[in-house]
């Protein structure tokens, strides 16, 4: 204390009734000039850059698909052809093709170049259809149009209307084997395999029923081996798969690992309401069929049942007709 004492009173005599604040706050400022390096110099944690959402993680996706020049060389000479340059619809094409199960880096450029070839293939066989076979004196200009193009038309949208007939598909198998994909996986949680193993294992069952959901649960296991977190995981598994079902098992998930409650518990649950959402769909299904049924059965009985029985009534009225003359 004395020592501390005599500091004191020569830190006053030199620098006067302030001296003690001056010192502490130089002290402060060397203390904080020496952090800075340090700070500079530590390296960014890996662990950040696993933290982005999945939209975020599209988006920084897609400026690398923007700016990567290493792709397939023969499509990148035409790559301000083949792809938007705007980034909000080449993200947006990614990730439909994503939805359709098309995961390739070239899948954009593919697209384009089938709807580009296509569109232009077929363009130029109907011109040359028209003018082999039908001629430009005997059209006028509705056929004109519809022989070239015509043609042109449906080469371009038909790799548009086979993505979107794809992603439909693929939505409706993963809407009906998810329901079986829950209970295989409370089944596996229950016997006491963690979440992960859970996912592999269920990846690996599905595959001959339903490759579309095995694959997705592959996709996770593999991220999550990689060091992945799995909320992120799962995130972006639900945008891939775009189906509703799979969305809200996600936020079931989240909320089970945020406030500590038995996976096996929340995954029951769900799994039963998944099962009554599926016998629901065949009782809607089920309760549309007489009524498809009944437009069916009034196209194909009614006309021969007409026929039989006015076709003797108009026969005879026209024999008499005949006779009268």
């Amino acid at each position: 204390m004395e020592i501390f004492s005599n500091l004191n009173q020569m830190i006053v005599g030199l620098l006067g009734p302030a001296g003690p604040l001056m010192v502490v706050a130089g002290l402060a400022l060397v203390l904080i000039l020496a952090t800075i390096p340090v700070l500079l110099m530590q390296k960014p944690d890996p662990m950040d850059k696993l933290k982005k959402t999945g939209r975020e993680k599209l988006e920084a996706e897609t400026k690398a698909v923007l700016r990567d020049k290493s792709r397939n060389e023969k499509l990148n000479k035409y790559a301000q052809f083949l792809e938007p340059q705007n980034e909000e619809d080449l993200g947006a094409v990614r990730m439909k093709l994503l939805q359709a199960g098309y995961r390739t880096k070239d899948a954009v450029r593919y697209f384009y170049f089938a709807q580009f070839t296509l569109g232009i293939g077929l363009l130029i066989a109907g011109t040359a259809y028209f003018l082999l076979f039908i001629g430009k004196e005997q059209a006028d200009m509705q056929q004109v149009l519809m022989y070239i193009l015509g043609p042109g038309i449906v080469g371009y949208m038909a790799p548009k209307y086979w993505i979107t007939r794809r992603v439909e598909a693929r939505k409706e198998e993963i809407t009906s084997g998810f329901p079986d994909a829950l209970d295989m996986m409370l089944v596996c949680v229950e016997a006491g395999q963690s979440m992960d193993q859970a996912i592999v294992r269920v990846s690996k069952e599905l595959y001959a029923s339903y490759p579309s959901l095995a694959d997705e649960f592959e996709i996770v296991s593999h991220e999550m081996k990689a060091g992945k977190d799995k909320s992120l995981v799962l995130s972006d598994m639900s945008e891939r798969c775009g189906v509703q079902d799979v969305s809200s098992f996600v936020t079931v998930l989240s909320q089970s690992q945020t406030f500590g409650t038995s996976i096996s518990d929340a995954l029951r649950v769900y799994a039963d309401e998944m099962r009554d959402k599926r016998v629901m769909r065949a009782e809607e299904k089920a309760n549309q069929l007489p009524t498809k049924m009944t437009l069916t059965t009034m196209m194909l009985t009614v006309p021969p049942l007409l026929i039989i029985l006015v076709g003797p009534s108009a026969v005879g009225i026209t024999e008499m007709g005949n006779i009268g003359k």
